[in-house]
């Protein structure tokens, strides 16, 4: 009997008239087409937010945003294709959608800066992007290793302090962007985000269907209208976007190297990853398909090589979206391939510059309101997963307090970094994220694998099986 690989594992192929694996079917064509374009609707606020934070960050203005933004839709549509339909040791198999992370936003924002802002610290970012993606592909199966230091009282505390930290970005889309305007922070601005905002909860509150799993976009498109008819946007830009097109790889110059740079990507990726692996066991759930670690190596190699493509191709690192993992569960269609369909059309929409100059119109303030929920939502996650920790342990308990205390030194006051000697610590003191990361990495090993002469402390015993870690998140990942 001929065999096929799936998600990893061997698979009898179906004798004629039997059904055959609701994870491998191929739909019909429309449902392809209808069913993939639904997964768009789902990721898509998600993807374009990403560039539109990176590009506010490091100063980039006009042509440059929508080129960022149909660059991300281009690496988002390789990603997803790449993990779902897969290759000889690349890729789980599964219908997991891919999009631009927010984790990485402060460190790529703060990496363009160092460089020198705007499009001349682009190169920089690009370096990094494509080393840390490459690095991820080699080290891919040391994970199933170092899985036993990321316990959940980690990965919450690191969520935890990622959101917190990307809320002082949202509060200031909500002012209007720009922190030195006049008009930052009036009541125009306000308004703005308070509709986008509103129409989310409205949604949330109404529609427990397809509604509310694009209430995201259906609020950043009501709130620009209302922008529209109070004058407060400028779509001139659309008109002289050709509508087929794509920037040419390393359009901002050839990656540089930068030391610093790299490693914060690097640390960056790492996070990503230790999120994406709660992601892969809950999908596996979800389609029945058991997950194990050898899966979890292949889809973590193609995240590091879509990130590395990504790179070249002008955008940024990519993640596992759970709100398509919530939108599997909702509409119970589990076929990888109508996931692959969705990539395609994430492909051909990356390839219409009309898309990214319209989006990149967006008032920054209607985009606020809609990122106070997308940011305050990981930091809810976090607080899930530490849910899983045993805080009646003081110990955890000072390892989180400590961890989100230290994270949110730089957002509070960025002055810190302007006093450290050299430009590496300079980067590393400009992002709360890595910051507040390193503690909780360090008081865990500390408190919980490091034996101190004189003392019976027991060392946690090695995981065999990463999804006994991470069962935790994958519960997490699994909430629509």
């Amino acid at each position: 009997m001929f065999r096929f690989r799936a998600g990893g594992q061997d698979r009898p192929r179906p004798a004629p008239g039997e059904r055959r694996d609701p994870v491998d079917e191929v739909p019909r064509v429309w449902r392809l087409a209808v069913y993939g374009f639904q997964h768009v609707l789902a990721f898509y606020a998600g993807a374009v937010v990403m560039p539109l934070l990176v590009a506010e960050g490091v100063g980039l203005e006009g042509e440059d945003v929508g080129t960022l933004i149909n660059a991300s839709l281009i690496a988002c549509g390789i990603s997803t294709i790449v993990q779902a339909v897969g290759f000889p040791g690349v890729g789980i198999r599964l219908p997991i959608v891919q999009g631009s992370s927010t984790t990485a936003v402060p460190s790529l924002v703060s990496v363009g800066l160092a460089a020198g802002g705007a499009q001349a610290g682009l190169p920089t970012v690009f370096g990094a992007v494509v080393a840390a993606g490459l690095a991820l592909f080699v080290i891919a199966p040391l994970f199933s290793k170092l899985v036993r230091f990321f316990p959940p009282v980690v990965t919450g505390t690191i969520l935890a302090v990622v959101g917190i930290t990307l809320l002082a970005v949202a509060a200031r889309q909500v002012g209007g962007g720009n922190a030195g305007a006049e008009d930052f922070g009036s009541p125009a601005h306000l308004g703005l985000a308070a509709v986008s905002l509103a129409v989310i909860v409205l949604l949330y509150k109404l529609s427990r269907g397809f509604l509310a799993t694009v209430a995201i976009l259906v609020g950043l498109a009501v709130g620009t209208t209302v922008a529209a008819f109070a004058g407060r946007t400028d779509f001139s830009k659309i008109s002289d976007a050709s509508w087929v097109g794509m920037a040419a790889p390393l359009h901002y110059g050839a990656p540089r190297w930068d030391t610093m740079a790299v490693l914060s990507l690097m640390l960056v990726m790492i996070i990503i990853s230790i999120e994406s692996i709660g992601q892969f066991f809950a999908v596996g759930r979800i389609v029945d398909r058991k997950v194990d670690g050898q899966d979890v190596v292949k889809a973590l190699r193609a995240d590091g090589l879509a990130t590395a493509a990504a790179g070249v191709l002008n955008s940024f690192p990519t993640t596992v979206y759970s709100q398509n993992i919530g939108l599997i569960r909702l509409t119970r269609v589990k076929s990888r391939w109508v996931v692959a369909a969705s990539g395609v059309i994430m492909l051909l929409l990356g390839l219409m510059p009309k898309v990214g100059a319209a989006i990149a119109a967006m008032p920054a303030s209607v985009l606020g309101g809609a990122t106070l929920v997308l940011f305050s939502t990981i930091a809810v996650v976090g607080v899930q997963i530490l849910h899983q920790a045993d805080l009646a342990d003081q110990r955890n308990t000072i390892l989180v307090a400590a961890s989100i205390g230290i994270g949110f030194l730089p957002t509070a006051y960025p002055q810190f970094a302007e006093q450290m000697p050299g430009r590496q610590l300079h980067v590393l003191f400009e992002s709360g994220i890595i910051l507040g990361t390193l503690s909780a990495v360090l008081l865990n090993l500390f408190f919980h694998h490091l034996r101190l002469p004189g003392r019976n402390e027991k060392v946690p015993k090695p995981v065999d099986d990463p999804g006994d870690c991470m069962q935790h998140e994958a519960r997490v990942a699994e909430t629509p």
